[in-house]
């Protein structure tokens, strides 16, 4: 019996914005780090006003630096549901430091 696909579940990492335009590039360079490294990862970006409607799609979420004033009411609705969410570095941001957030993202699962 093959267990590698048993090892290698899905995960859905969440990035959030203020317009969910400013994190697509990020998004990219995840993408292209986890696939670099053979992870299995699917990665959205959205805009904070949809957070809601994609929360249960999500093993993880990352707000932007520019939304961290929504951390406390994204935790109150995150943590119900068992999904870890932090902030993603200003710098990193910044500077699209895909695998810097990936390594947060992926941090935060274990």
């Amino acid at each position: 019996m093959d267990n590698s696909k048993e090892n290698k579940i899905m995960k859905t990492i969440l990035l959030c914005c203020a317009a969910g335009m400013s994190t697509s590039m990020l998004v990219q360079r995840m993408q292209a780090k986890a696939e670099r490294r053979g992870l299995e990862v699917a990665i959205k970006a959205v805009p904070a006003l949809e957070l809601e409607m994609y929360i249960n799609e999500a093993d993880v979420i990352l707000l932007g630096p520019q939304i961290k004033y929504e951390l406390p009411r994204f935790t109150a609705l995150a943590e119900p549901l068992g999904k870890p969410i932090s902030l993603i570095e200003m710098m990193d941001y910044g500077a699209l430091r895909g695998d810097k957030v990936l390594d947060h993202a992926l941090s935060l699962l274990e």
